[in-house]
């Protein structure tokens, strides 16, 4: 259990990614991209990722709407991906997911938290099709089938 102090300083966090996102909007060069919701509470988040060809997220976006849990949650695991292999991100699990976000969370709000997580290991499973005016060389990286869901 978190100490006073400590209480703040991670709602402080969680209100300062809700409050000014990192990296909210679209992906301009996005390769891979998913979307969901959580029926319950109407959470829903939408990631776009730009992963290279030798399969490294360099950018890593999301939009969506909901409470602070969900979207501060989105914000905080887009910086943390980027820059990771599609390996790391893969083996990235819920728990790891519940221990970025920093606040111990009921059950209920795990799932607000947990949201983003499960669209991005979903995002890695869904390239984009190229439009058929895009001449650029750009690959995509292969991936192979998505893991059962992860939950705790």
């Amino acid at each position: 259990m978190f100490s006073s102090p400590e209480e703040e300083i991670y709602q402080e966090h969680i209100l300062e990614h809700y409050e000014e996102p990192y990296h909210r909007g679209h992906c301009p060069r996005a390769t891979h991209a998913h979307e969901d919701d959580n029926p319950l509470c109407g959470d829903f988040i939408h990631v776009e990722l730009h992963i290279d060809p030798q399969g490294v997220v360099r950018e890593a976006y999301f939009d969506g709407e909901g409470c602070c849990i969900s979207q501060a949650a989105a914000s905080m695991l887009m910086e943390a991906v980027e820059g990771k292999t599609v390996e790391e991100v893969e083996q990235f699990r819920a728990e790891d997911m519940l221990r970025l976000f920093g606040v111990r969370l009921t059950p209920n709000r795990q799932k607000c938290c947990l949201l983003s997580w499960k669209v991005l290991q979903q995002a890695l499973y869904s390239p984009l099709e190229k439009k058929p005016q895009d001449d650029s060389p750009q690959q995509q990286a292969a991936a192979p089938e998505p893991p059962a869901e992860d939950t705790p």
